[in-house]
């Protein structure tokens, strides 16, 4: 097994100050390429390159100090209920990983104008081209001709691979395999396969209400909506609401305007494609399927600390579907623990029954039967936390039965 313990403290919580481990590689080599990548991506005045470059310096050192937001910045007092009071000032190595990387996104998109009042940079996305380019690539093309190969296949077939090309996001191909072994660990090693549960709690034609919490735009986006469009289609929701972030966040996080993008996409495609972007963009005019955004989806902490109005929101859920890697680490706590913690456990504050489905690609997880942890602990990919070859579809059926004390 790859070495998880030294990036721990005494509480369990992930850091990034032990050079070698993954949270010390995100901020010391990718944080970096991002900053290069957004540069290369606009043609940024020297103002907002000198902030760019200020914010490489003082993330990446790590005896670097976490500088604070402006004054005058719109949710100054909110990233304050948020901890900055505790973390601003130190060093970003020492802070939790989840919260000195969200914060990194917070500062981006301060550096490069996008929250400013009157500056020609304000709203525009850093990291939109990324998601276009992903939606104009030959793979995205070819995954949704797929669609008409997967409209002549049963039912039971067309909702196993949805589901997973939903999980799989960006290797989306995969959960359009037409064959009977969809779900062989020899093309798709989950780690954990609840997905029968998951079904039978959204029974055909009993109004179910689905929450699903998106992951990132662009390819990955794509196979979630058409997991959202099997669900109005045969009756497994009445309504689906469909939760993205408010602003730009990690890079390629799905906003409203990346699922309008994503919508047009399929809209324009020919075939099953075109239908399933109809249909979609129908339910979405008529209330079937709602856009929602919530600052806290934005917040660099744990699900557990959720404000009331989105507990109530998520409480009227039949089922809430939370996709990708940092909806789990915010679900279950980015926390180090034994793989083999209960997921039920873990999410039992969570106030409707929750699943998630989750490529790995941090340190976290939970859930794990033990031959399931033996057989990784004996196998040669140390990196199988990390490397997103392993993934999980867990499902915690019953409602909230209480609360998990974690820490910010």
């Amino acid at each position: 097994m790859e070495n998880v313990e030294e990036v721990d403290d005494v509480d369990g919580v992930i850091r990034s100050n032990a050079a070698g481990s993954f949270p010390y590689s995100v901020l010391r080599e990718r944080h970096p390429a991002l900053i290069q990548r957004v540069r290369d991506a606009f043609p940024y005045d020297p103002e907002r390159q000198q902030a760019l470059d200020a914010l490489l310096r003082e993330s990446t050192d790590p005896a670097g100090v976490m500088e604070p937001l402006p004054a005058d910045a719109r949710d100054c007092e909110q990233w304050e209920e948020w901890g900055s009071g505790e973390h601003v000032g130190g060093s970003w190595f020492d802070a939790p990983f989840l919260w000195a990387e969200s914060y990194f996104y917070r500062r981006l998109l301060d550096a490069v104008g996008y929250f400013d009042a009157a500056g020609p940079w304000q709203g525009i996305d850093p990291f939109r081209p990324f998601k276009q380019a992903e939606l104009r690539s030959l793979e995205a093309q070819a995954e949704l001709t797929a669609l008409d190969r997967l409209a002549q296949e049963p039912p039971e077939t067309r909702a196993r691979a949805l589901l997973h090309g939903s999980l799989w996001g960006n290797r989306a191909d995969l959960g359009f395999q037409l064959t009977a072994n969809t779900t062989d660990t020899a093309t798709t090693p989950l780690l954990a396969d609840d997905s029968e549960r998951l079904w039978s709690l959204l029974p055909p034609g009993a109004g179910n209400t689905v929450q699903v919490v998106a992951d990132n735009a662009g390819r990955e986006l794509v196979p979630d909506l058409l997991l959202i469009d099997h669900f109005l289609s045969h009756t497994h929701a009445e309504q689906v609401v469909l939760q993205v972030k408010p602003h730009p966040y990690y890079v390629s996080d799905a906003t409203p305007m990346d699922v309008i993008d994503a919508l047009r996409h399929l809209k324009e495609a020919p075939g099953a494609a075109g239908e399933a972007g109809e249909r979609l963009w129908h339910a979405t005019s008529t209330g079937h399927l709602q856009l929602r955004t919530h600052p806290f989806s934005c917040a660099p902490l744990p699900y557990s600390s959720m404000p009331d109005d989105l507990r109530d929101d998520f409480a009227t859920a039949t089922l809430t579907i939370l996709k990708g890697d940092l909806n789990y680490r915010r679900l279950v706590g980015d926390r180090l623990r034994p793989p083999t913690t209960s997921f039920t456990a873990l999410t039992s504050y969570f106030p409707s029954p929750v699943a998630a489905l989750r490529t790995l690609k941090s340190d976290v997880v939970a859930g794990l039967d033990e031959k399931t942890e033996r057989t990784l602990n004996a196998s040669e990919d140390r990196a199988w936390r990390t490397s997103g070859t392993h993934a999980v579809i867990q499902v915690r059926d019953s409602r909230a039965q209480g609360t998990v004390d974690e820490p910010a």
